[in-house]
């Protein structure tokens, strides 16, 4: 059987303060932990949700109530409905007119473009007679056209076109005497008082012959010296003249086509005094015949589209040289 061993030795006694001493302990430091909490949690701000280090939460001071404000507060004058008040500012959308620029800068020419497409369906209008200073002529013409029917009146405003722009590029003031916004006309009185009004430098009346077949070829047309009733060339016949050299130069380089081999002597050149819109005029002016639209070989450029640009820059060039010299 086996031996029952006990322990003899004396069992501590356990006070009876023990337990209350470890409940007072506890309840001690649950206050302490619980302050601490809460003042973890009021520091901690978003950095706890979101993983990161605790932020410090900016202060927000409380609220302050507006006071109301009083409508007296928004009238000019510190709110004195009495004090004198301006009216709102209106912007200016105004612009200034950009002055022209480049080298003719300044000058003025006027382009006269022959006849008028309308003028077929008023004839009893362009046959009345007006007077040139020397005598009287009609008012205006039909013009010449080729033998397919391109209107001579068609050809003189696309190319007065293409020389107007041109000569703007330039930086000349431009005026034309009529831009197909009238129903026939002007007359050639009229046509030599727009050039005079406008006190051009210069004046260009455009135009293509109705000559017989076989005469080719470009001309100038100067004003002779006339002087009568009311029409004095004086002044004028020396610079249309300079005018007109320049030009034929330069629209033969241009065009590559040679002067008239029907007049002129192979000058291009022809002086004329039965001419009103000649007659009339104050200013330098000349006429040109750029062609004979009844010749067929002249006909084939005068309605080429590329040879009638080649014309312009022939004219423009003769016009800026003139105005720059």
């Amino acid at each position: 059987m086996a031996t029952v061993s006990y322990d003899e030795s004396p069992q501590p006694v356990r006070s009876r303060f023990g337990r209350n001493r470890l409940t007072v302990t506890v309840a001690a430091l649950v206050p302490t932990a619980l302050a601490g909490a809460l003042v973890w949690q009021g520091v901690s701000g978003a950095g706890e949700n979101d993983g990161g280090p605790p932020t410090a939460r900016a202060a927000v001071s409380p609220a302050v109530p507006t006071p109301p404000q009083s409508p007296a507060d928004d009238l000019p004058g510190g709110g004195d409905p009495t004090a004198p008040t301006s009216p709102p500012a209106t912007p200016d959308t105004s612009t200034a007119p950009t002055a022209p620029t480049g080298p003719l800068a300044g000058k003025v020419v006027v382009l006269d473009p022959g006849h008028n497409p309308r003028n077929r369906e008023h004839t009893a209008e362009i046959n009345k007679k007006v007077d040139i200073g020397t005598t009287t002529k009609e008012c205006d013409t039909t013009g010449t056209s080729t033998n397919a029917g391109y209107q001579e009146a068609e050809f003189t405003l696309d190319v007065t076109h293409r020389l107007r722009d041109l000569l703007v590029a330039e930086g000349a003031t431009v005026t034309l005497t009529y831009d197909n916004d009238r129903p026939f006309g002007p007359c050639i009185d009229e046509r030599a008082r727009i050039g005079n009004n406008a006190k051009a430098d210069a004046v260009l009346s455009v135009h293509a012959d109705g000559s017989a077949a076989g005469n080719r070829g470009f001309h100038v047309i100067l004003p002779a010296l006339v002087k009568g009733g009311g029409a004095d060339t004086s002044a004028i016949v020396g610079p249309s003249r300079e005018l007109g050299e320049r030009i034929v130069g330069n629209f033969a380089r241009e065009t590559g086509s040679a002067p008239a081999n029907y007049l002129g002597g192979g000058t291009g050149l022809d002086v004329r005094s039965d001419l009103g819109g000649l007659n009339l005029s104050t200013v330098p002016k000349v006429f040109i015949e750029c062609g004979n639209m009844r010749d067929s070989k002249d006909a084939a450029l005068l309605t080429n589209a590329e040879w009638r640009q080649k014309a312009a820059r022939g004219l423009a060039s003769g016009i800026s040289g003139f105005l720059k010299k």
